[in-house]
């Protein structure tokens, strides 16, 4: 059996997913399609719409066979490595292709700029650095270097435009892939409908996830995703509804991170992955001050912080994910399988001796460091959905069974 592999987040899964996994299995000729997703946090700092589990079953009722998750340490981090953590995972799973959606729709553009930064290799690195010590943001010092880059090697017409999300995502797979030496095929297809930050629009039935949050947070109703997205995945978001009634966000969990960051204090939060610069203080002093997520985050932010950079640290500081324990999560040490189907179920049976990496479908019979951090993220998350009462869906990863849809 030929699989192809996709990167996704599904926050929630809608109809541009449901698209992009039909396509992906068509574009890439696959009998398979494996999706790689991030758990309950994301790769923008935030905590998902709703977990894991709800949005596995929205994913297999929506085109894809098989669900990995993509372990915490990865899915919270800048796009490189959240690029090549999943790109590693398609490989170990022996992925034929992988498939990414992009602006363009074409692949040629995104090798050309591959071999390019390949090609001005140390020089290229040194000026993104360079940048960032200035206080340049990374996404705009990428761009920067970049533009340089393809302005020297007088390539402006053949490249692809790193402005663009879906681009940049793109990009850092091609670069991931490139640098670990997989033999994947690269595959891209047009992004159609809405942009990633427009709001959901009446009569378009593609939305971006974000204006589809953003639509049903101003009303709490979910008739508001009408549309937008499938039945099935209405039901599941209708049942994460009676079942919890919080969907996840920061505005929700902001009294536990409040707690969190007083707590600790800034010689604590010192320790906690991606807090540099003594944005520790900051953090500490806005606390004290806002007792509301956007005027903490107004007080806080900067030029020098992009507002996804401040939620990656504060996604760190909820979880307590140090600085010492990226250490020792640098690559993806298992395969953790959230669902499948049964056309999945054939696939893995095929290839379950040649898999790169342990498989894991019960988290109590495999221990590591990174695992742990992926259920401890996930009883935190338990904890904001649920407000810490009795009601929070906690040890959730010791009670789900990999979900099984025909």
């Amino acid at each position: 059996m030929k699989a192809t592999g996709i990167i996704v987040e599904y926050n929630p899964f809608h109809n541009g997913h449901l698209y992009h996994a039909t396509e992906a299995r068509k574009a890439s000729d696959a009998d398979v399609v494996i999706a790689v997703m991030s758990g309950n946090f994301l790769q923008r700092g935030e905590p998902a719409f709703v977990d894991k589990w709800t949005r596995t079953h929205m994913a297999l009722q929506g085109g894809v066979d098989l669900v990995f998750e993509l372990p915490y340490a990865f899915a919270t981090a800048h796009a490189p490595t959240f690029a090549e953590g999943a790109i590693r995972l398609l490989d170990s799973v022996h992925c034929h292709s992988f498939c990414f959606g992009s602006e363009g729709g074409k692949i040629t553009p995104f090798e050309k700029s591959v071999e390019l930064i390949e090609q001005a290799g140390v020089t290229y690195e040194q000026t993104v650095k360079a940048s960032i010590k200035e206080g340049v943001s990374y996404p705009k010092a990428l761009n920067e270097a970049y533009l340089t880059a393809v302005r020297s090697a007088g390539a402006e017409k053949d490249v692809v435009d790193l402005t663009k999300p879906n681009n940049i995502l793109g990009f850092q797979y091609m670069q991931a892939v490139s640098k670990i030496g997989s033999l994947m095929q690269a595959v891209t297809i047009p992004r159609i409908g809405a942009n990633y930050f427009d709001d959901a629009k009446e009569g378009n039935p593609i939305a971006s996830a974000t204006g589809i949050r953003k639509a049903f947070f101003e009303s709490l109703d979910l008739d508001r995703v009408d549309g937008f997205v499938s039945p099935s995945a209405k039901a599941c978001l209708q049942k994460w509804q009676a079942d919890y009634a919080t969907f996840g966000s920061w505005q929700a969990f902001y009294p536990l991170l409040r707690f969190t960051i007083l707590r600790a204090g800034p010689e604590r939060l010192a320790e906690i992955a991606d807090i540099t610069e003594g944005i520790e203080n900051l953090f500490f002093r806005a606390a004290t001050n806002q007792d509301q997520f956007h005027l903490f985050m107004e007080e806080v932010k900067s030029k020098r912080y992009t507002w996804t950079r401040l939620q990656r640290m504060l996604t760190h500081i909820f979880t307590g994910f140090t600085y010492d324990m990226r250490q020792v999560m640098n690559a993806p040490s298992y395969l953790r399988l959230l669902g499948m189907t049964h056309t999945g179920q054939r696939y893995l049976n095929q290839n379950k001796k040649r898999l790169k990496l342990p498989l894991v479908s019960k988290a109590a019979a495999f221990s590591n460091d990174s695992l742990k951090m992926d259920i401890h993220a996930a009883d935190m998350y338990a904890l904001g959905i649920g407000h810490g009462t009795n009601n929070s869906p906690f040890g959730a990863d010791y009670k789900t069974s990999p979900i099984m849809i025909p």
